[in-house]
């Protein structure tokens, strides 16, 4: 799965500079007679603001596939693995469900390997060390869609940093005229506001993706950790009934009964006077 994001990352490398290059190419013919909102002259009035942006976009929309491919129920929860392992922890061979999970490493996998590595401590000990392991592969996955969100907070800002550059070229000219006119600084604002409209362009989908990302992560690591209660369910009924009392010929077990409360201070306060 990393060899297949890095193949994303450099294929997004080498597709910006064809994107940048486009506009070059393109006709001498001001874009105002053809289209002024055209893709190209939008790209080609960002300028290298503009080109950071799209930058940006290219990393977003690898990092959307990426997590496509590896956030997904038959990546996290792989399909007859839950069957494997509980026929496996059923017949009590521990051992081999361990060797299961590290042939098919998932969410799942970790989890309940985990709680095996703590089958002689007792089910209490496997529950704490499966509930601690989901928890960490929970925060990994945060920590791998926090970078959408990054890009869909910077992406406005550096917009708007281009957009005050801009703004700045503009009234420079402006002032520079002895009578200037609003068709001399006007295609100047206009193309200021071009790396704003970039920017928003690309946080609205990267923040959309890591809301969607999130709640799907809620979501799996709340139906992984179900499973994996569910796959060591056999062990925790074994060590019930072997920790349950037995009834004997001749003796019989006596229920302990449970401490009583302590007596509340005012109690005590009332009882002394």
């Amino acid at each position: 799965m990393v060899e297949r994001f890095r193949r994303l990352v450099s294929l997004s490398i080498l597709v910006l500079p064809v994107l940048l290059a486009t506009p070059l190419m393109a006709d001498d013919a001001p874009a105002t007679e053809a289209n002024p909102l055209d893709v190209r002259s939008l790209i080609a009035a960002g300028g290298m603001i503009g080109a950071v942006i799209i930058g940006l976009s290219l990393a977003m929309v690898s990092l959307i596939v990426e997590h496509l491919l590896s956030i997904r129920r038959t990546a996290l929860m792989p399909s007859g693995l839950e069957d494997s392992l509980h026929k496996s922890i059923n017949e009590r061979q521990y051992a081999t469900a361990d060797k299961q999970c590290r042939e098919q490493p998932s969410f799942l996998a970790y989890v309940v390997s985990a709680g095996l590595q703590e089958v002689g401590l007792g089910y209490a000990a496997v529950e704490k060390s499966m509930e601690d392991a989901c928890q960490e592969q929970a925060a990994r996955l945060y920590r791998k869609i926090e970078y959408l969100s990054v890009i869909g907070t910077l992406a406005p800002m550096i917009g708007l940093m281009g957009t005050v550059l801009g703004m700045i070229r503009a009234f420079s000219e402006f002032a520079s005229k002895a009578v200037p006119q609003t068709a001399d600084f006007a295609p100047a604002i206009s193309q200021a506001l071009v790396t704003t409209l970039l920017g928003l362009g690309v946080a609205v989908p990267a923040l959309a993706a890591f809301s969607l990302f999130r709640n799907r992560i809620d979501e799996f690591v709340a139906e992984t950790s179900l499973l994996a209660e569910q796959v060591m369910a056999p062990y925790k009924r074994g060590t019930v009934q072997k920790s349950a009392p037995t009834e004997t010929a001749g003796t019989r077990t006596t229920e302990r009964r449970p401490a009583r409360p302590p007596i509340p201070p005012v109690a005590v306060e009332r009882g002394t006077k």
